[in-house]
């Protein structure tokens, strides 16, 4: 019994550690990672589905997510230990410990799913007792209303959502439609049914009476996922949006300042001026001078009026000889209140030195969703943060529905480090769409992910970037400081992008769109009501069954 027990919690480890791979290509290939999740995920369900009371559904559940978050995620542990100075051990228990909240939501959905079944009264499978949709349905929506809790609670951390694992799949398509959250729920489907129809028992001997029946419903359940995937490459094909305007030359700038160096006194001024040599380098033999260039998140590290005017002076005077508007990051302080945001600003050759030194610069984005222990300190937490040697504080939080930055005939929506990983966060900035046409064409993203080093997590936030890009039919930039910088098309493609880790600056022509999907006009709510209303109809159908 032991040993069952043992084996059976080993295959979820491997199985939340086998998803863990699913966010980004690199130690697999990419066509692998859309089955090798459905595939993880039906072994999960079937633990969770054959548990003998809810309880234990959920800590199945838990066990599995645990693992996946502990793995996945291990690139905390770098900006922890390695830039913190955080004793390693330590760091390593802080991991565990965020992994071990986060795997709790998974735990909630694998707990209702053998509740609302009725798993655990009179020693039954309550799963077993529904039909192959309902048992399906009731699957996919709890774990994808976990998956949004997750994403909101405590101001979330949507890190890791099971929809990313399908961007380069056809489910990826669904997304234009219901958001990163359709496409979790239908992996969600999809792994049920197969798990359902081929994992739960053994199939009847040939010939028997039950044999063609059950052969009926698993032909069905591979009918119904073929479908899915089908319909989401056809969706994938709707051109949702048109073009806007010119196509525009965009330079994106990687610095690759290193970050135990980056806000030493000694060396913002050497930093800035790399970035200023890519930013000023001459265009290729025939390609034209950007219209637009931008620059990393805290490309500045030092607040506006900290820096000698000359300096905001040599970057007008570049926009102006170029012709360029120049996108960068840097913290900003409003010496009446001494609030402090990070933000995002515009220079171009009109740009007021006087207004920007002063804090009030003609155009800026100031940063709307704060990272914990990054940009803000929880309640209660103070003590963890001064371990770290990290400079961190308490910024100000922007609005949610700043309006973007007009170039040309362009409408720039900037966001900063992981808020593109809240789609829906992004949508208020294309909604805009009246007379003057305001609503964002182009999506910018300027992040510093020089805190993790070389890790996955670079890769799995560029994934998570083009599932925006797919969501919005909008291009997508982003300029980091490591790296992934990089272009990517409205429909999820990798248009052009600078390897990690090395300091360049690379050029593209981007195509502006306007128009919205419908996810875009409706967001998130479709699919949350959906996922709500199927738990409230598998729950009440339970209860009438004798």
């Amino acid at each position: 019994m032991r040993a069952s027990r043992a084996g059976s919690i080993l295959l979820l480890v491997l199985a939340g550690a086998s998803q863990a791979l699913c966010f980004a290509p690199g130690p697999l290939p990419s066509w692998l990672l859309s089955p090798l999740q459905i595939l993880a995920m039906a072994l999960l369900v079937r633990s969770v589905w054959t548990a003998p009371t809810a309880r234990a559904a959920g800590l199945r559940a838990w066990i599995f997510s645990m693992a996946s978050f502990s793995l996945g995620l291990y690139w905390l542990t770098i900006s922890m230990h390695v830039y913190g100075y955080m004793p390693l051990p330590l760091a390593i228990a802080a991991l565990l410990a965020l992994c071990a909240y986060l795997a709790l939501f998974s735990g909630l959905a694998g707990w209702a799913v053998a509740r609302i079944a009725g798993q655990g009264t009179g020693g039954a499978s309550g799963s077993k007792s529904l039909s192959l949709p309902a048992a399906s349905l009731l699957w996919a929506a709890a774990w994808t209303l976990a998956e949004w809790l997750r994403a909101t609670v405590l101001t979330g951390f949507p890190w890791m959502g099971t929809g990313y694992a399908h961007t380069d799949s056809w489910l990826a398509g669904w997304s234009t439609v219901f958001g990163v959250y359709g496409v979790t729920f239908l992996a969600c489907l999809v792994a049920a049914a197969l798990a359902r129809e081929f994992a739960m028992a053994p199939f009847p001997l040939a010939g028997s009476a039950q044999y063609a029946a059950r052969r009926t419903h698993a032909v069905l359940a591979v009918a119904a996922a073929v479908g899915l995937f089908a319909i989401g490459a056809a969706l994938g094909l709707i051109p949702w949006t048109t073009p806007r305007g010119e196509p525009t030359a965009v330079r994106l700038v990687q610095g690759n300042i290193d970050q135990g160096n980056k806000f030493a006194p000694d060396q913002w001024l050497a930093a800035i001026r790399k970035q200023y040599g890519l930013a000023a380098q001459p265009p290729a033999a025939g390609k034209p001078e950007p219209a637009i260039v931008v620059l990393p998140e805290t490309a500045i590290v030092l607040f506006q009026h900290q820096v000698d005017p000359s300096v905001w002076q040599a970057w007008k005077s570049l926009a102006r000889r170029q012709g360029s508007t120049i996108v960068m990051g840097a913290p900003l302080v409003d010496p009446s209140d001494n609030r402090y945001t990070n933000s995002v600003i515009a220079i171009d050759g009109e740009t007021s030195i006087d207004a920007l030194i002063a804090g009030h610069p003609a155009v800026r984005y100031d940063k709307h969703h704060l990272v914990p222990f990054g940009e803000f300190v929880p309640f209660g937490f103070r003590w963890f943060v001064d371990l770290m040697t990290i400079p961190l504080g308490d910024f100000g939080r922007g609005a949610l529905d700043q309006p973007p930055f007009r170039i040309r005939d362009q409408s720039i929506a900037a966001n900063i480090c992981y808020e593109d990983i809240f789609g829906e966060e992004l949508l208020a900035s294309l909604r805009d769409e009246g007379p003057d046409n305001r609503g964002a064409s182009i999506l910018v993203n300027v992040s510093n992910l020089g805190w993790f080093g070389d890790s996955w997590s670079l890769r799995q936030h560029w994934q998570m970037a083009r599932m925006r890009a797919i969501e919005t039919s909008r291009p997508v930039l982003r300029a980091t400081n490591t790296g992934i910088t990089g272009a990517i098309g409205p429909s999820g493609e990798s248009l052009a992008q600078l390897p990690p880790l090395v300091a360049g600056a690379i050029d593209v022509v981007i195509q502006g769109r306007a128009g919205l999907t419908p996810y875009s006009r409706l967001g998130n709510w479709p699919v949350l009501l959906m996922c709500a209303a199927l738990l409230a109809l598998v729950w009440v159908r339970s209860k009438r069954k004798p």
